[in-house]
């Protein structure tokens, strides 16, 4: 018999054998085999925050605590908290996701749950997209949280903006998580990882976030839709990109 690694590989290779010389049925059934396989990831990791809600309480009580800092730091309503709005959102945003990022692959570190995970018949990109969309969640639900304390602590104007505010908080949400669950995977097995993380991600994170953050600061300025289209395009470019690398990169990642 076969060791499970090399086992593993001659699938993989076989697999992507038919994907560029077989034929559309054979195709498609592998596609829906490898969406299945990010389906069961995501929701094994959804159903476990559901049951455990570790990480994201620590994610909110974090976020809650920056804001309240900077509740105390500035007056509200003012010109200067109007204009630090975006940044102090993306400083909650960004850490607490640091938090969350890290506790999603220390969970599966304990007990050997990564090992047994590696060696299931999974394709390796199915298993980063399932934990990168599980990570996506959990900083959409911790936005949806923060949104409505910004009101209460630094009186902003968050509703009336809502629909221009949400093209860029998604798209940078997204290349947040796509490069973070990257990273994360990277710095699991090093001893300092939650210090390790912020160092790897943030000089790579630097366009996505300051595309989110101009265009928050563009659409509290009252712009349309229109004018913030370039930050929008950079932050939609930066997301695709990395998304697709991080799939092809994840494979020899988590293998080290």
């Amino acid at each position: 018999m076969l060791p499970p690694s090399r086992w593993q590989n001659e699938c993989r290779t076989a697999n992507r054998r038919l994907l560029t010389s077989g034929t559309s049925l054979e195709r498609e059934r592998l596609l829906t085999l490898f969406f299945r396989q990010v389906s069961a990831v995501f929701r094994k990791d959804f159903k476990t925050e559901i049951r455990t809600k570790e990480r994201i309480s620590a994610m909110c009580f974090f976020a809650f605590l920056v804001l309240l800092v900077f509740n105390f730091a500035f007056k509200p309503d003012s010109d200067t908290i109007r204009s630090a709005a975006p940044g102090i959102f993306w400083i909650a945003v960004t850490f607490a996701g640091f938090m969350g990022l890290t506790r999603s692959f220390v969970s599966e570190r304990e007990n050997d749950c990564l090992t047994g995970l590696l060696l299931s018949p999974a394709d390796r990109g199915a298993i980063y997209l399932g934990k990168m969309l599980a990570n996506l969640c959990a900083m959409l639900f911790l936005e949806a949280l923060i949104l409505p304390l910004m009101v209460v602590f630094l009186n902003i104007a968050v509703w009336e903006h809502l629909p221009r505010l949400l093209p860029g908080l998604l798209l940078g949400t997204l290349g947040f998580a796509a490069v973070g669950t990257l990273f994360a995977a990277m710095s699991i097995r090093t001893r300092l990882s939650e210090a390790l993380l912020p160092m790897l991600t943030l000089p790579v994170l630097v366009p996505a976030l300051l595309a989110a953050v101009e265009s928050f600061r563009a659409v509290l300025a009252g712009d349309s839709l229109s004018d913030i289209s370039a930050w929008i395009n950079i932050g939609g470019a930066f997301a695709l990109l990395f998304v697709a690398a991080c799939v092809l990169l994840f494979e020899y990642v988590i293998e080290e």
